[in-house]
């Protein structure tokens, strides 16, 4: 039975998404919608099968430069938070200064990287890395500050040292909100690999995209939005899956 429920619920949105695009073909073939306004769903398919090689070079660089700047911002946001965990001075001091970070838009200071590091990877990465940051480090202080005190308690009676707490009881409690943190920030890792390529490049699915949105190919455009959309789902998927593997005991 539950087995069933969960194929309906699966279903329920992918039914949904036939249908709009159903309708997106009909409406632009009745109302003749030119391409370079709004192309058919047919066209985006046939531009993203001609240009596929070319897409798929381009996204093997903004992969690339995706995944570096997300394992970075992973280390960074767990060595952060064991810090502002351990001592209360350092999480006062930097606290306040994470909250504050995120009001500056990252489309607005990622002009600067460009300028600091050149048109190559390492700027997007910053970007990446200033993305993820955030959600991944707040999870993460979230799980250790959820510890429930009797535990902690326990484990001071049983004379254990801070080291063992944190290994053997703050850890496996903080790895939950953990992988919740690094799901939430992976919805973001490729996009914000785009927005730095956006703003200046020579390659990348960010670059293509600015390249043809200049020369109204707007079915090259939206050939490499489903192209994102597709990579960033399956990441999540591969992260879904090794949370599940690590924290199976949950």
């Amino acid at each position: 039975m539950k087995k069933l429920e969960s194929i309906k619920n699966k279903l329920y949105p992918i039914i949904t998404l036939v249908v709009c695009i159903i309708l997106w073909q009909v409406i632009v073939e009745v109302k003749k919608v030119p391409a370079y306004i709004v192309p058919s769903p047919i066209e985006i398919v046939k531009t993203l099968v001609s240009d596929f090689n070319v897409i798929i070079e381009n996204t093997k660089v903004t992969i690339y430069e995706s995944i570096v700047g997300f394992i970075i911002s992973i280390f960074l946001s767990f060595v952060l938070a064991v810090l502002m965990d351990s001592f209360e001075i350092v999480k006062k001091s930097i606290y306040p200064i994470l909250i504050i970070s995120q009001t500056i838009p990252t489309i607005a200071i990622a002009p600067l990287f460009i300028i600091w590091f050149g048109f190559g990877t390492m700027p997007k990465i910053i970007v990446v890395i200033i993305t993820c940051f955030f959600p991944i480090v707040i999870s993460i202080m979230d799980g250790f500050e959820k510890v429930d005190k009797d535990y902690i308690n326990l484990f001071k009676t049983m004379k254990a040292s801070k080291f063992q707490t944190f290994y053997h009881l703050k850890l496996p409690y903080a790895m939950v909100n953990l992988f919740s943190g690094i799901k939430i920030a992976a919805t973001y890792m490729i996009m914000a690999s785009v927005i730095g390529e956006w703003l200046g490049g020579d390659s990348g699915i960010g670059v293509y995209m600015v390249r043809a949105k200049s020369a109204y190919a707007l079915d090259k455009v939206f050939a490499a939005i489903l192209v994102i959309v597709v990579v960033s789902i399956l990441i999540i998927y591969i992260i879904e899956f090794i949370g599940k593997k690590l924290i199976h005991w949950k």
